[in-house]
């Protein structure tokens, strides 16, 4: 019990602070395990693919499991669990982890704040739908959710991802791991079901001696970006909706939607 009330004001502060950290991310400790080994990954929240590591609160999840092939298995773990996810692999195939957090709120006490938050993420008429919703000046709060995927190899890797009705998310066309694999990437947004056509996708790019290259990216009419991607370097990519808050049981004026996909690329 001591434990507990330990870890949870720890962890409100760590979420209390991840509008300036950004980015929600899976980060496995391998992308390429042996088959039937441990799959073992991190919870992140951080900027430019470096973050602190986010221990397993059954409160703030709103979905967290496994995916192979057909099957969908929904993770066991104990509260304050770090590594978040600790759990057996299957023999061989691709394996898809989801996870998506309950809401939080973050409060903007200047506009300036809001307004480079919204450039960064390529929304650039936001102050002109603020004002056409009538919404206040600051302060004023915004509700946000996390929407993530990773990729895993386990032995031959077999297996490709598809829609697994995430409220936002990447839907990766191509596996990286696959032999055949031609060095583009290939990924889909969407937002409830719908695909973005024309959205931004941030890209993170860590090379083997763990420096970060960060270049921007757009979807087309089919919400489809193609991205190129290297030998050996591990990928996040990013990619946040924004809309205003539908129900009337938070008093959030904007809901923001952030969607993440991590995976490798063999050597």
């Amino acid at each position: 019990m001591i434990f507990i009330r330990l870890i949870v004001p720890l962890w409100c502060a760590i979420c209390a602070t991840s509008a300036t950290a950004h980015e929600f991310w899976i980060e496995p400790e391998r992308y390429q395990v042996p088959p039937s080994a441990q799959i073992v990954a991190r919870l992140k929240n951080g900027e430019e693919f470096e973050g602190v590591n986010l221990s397993y609160f059954e409160r703030r999840i709103a979905r967290f499991d496994v995916v192979v092939g057909d099957t969908i298995r929904p993770v066991e773990a104990r509260m304050g669990d770090n590594p978040a996810l600790d759990v057996p692999g299957p023999v061989e195939g691709l394996v898809i982890v989801v996870h998506e957090t309950t809401p939080s709120l973050l409060t903007y006490r200047e506009w300036a704040k809001f307004q480079k938050f919204a450039d960064h993420k390529d929304f650039p008429n936001i102050a002109a739908r603020h004002a056409d919703n009538r919404f206040p000046e600051p302060p004023f709060k915004e509700r946000y959710t996390r929407h993530a995927k990773s990729l895993i190899a386990v032995g031959d890797a077999i297996g490709t991802d598809r829609a697994l009705g995430l409220k936002t998310e990447f839907i990766a066309l191509t596996n990286p791991y696959a032999p055949d694999f031609d060095g583009i990437m290939q990924v889909q947004v969407t937002l409830d079901g719908e695909v973005r056509a024309d959205a931004q996708v941030e890209v993170f790019d860590r090379a083997p001696d763990n420096s970060v290259t960060i270049t921007l990216h757009r979807t087309d009419e089919s919400g489809i970006a193609a991205i190129p991607v290297t030998p050996g370097h591990d990928y996040l990519f990013d990619a946040v909706a924004i809309a205003p808050t539908p129900d009337a049981d938070t008093d959030a004026v904007w809901d923001t939607y952030w969607a993440a996909l991590t995976f490798a690329v063999p050597e």
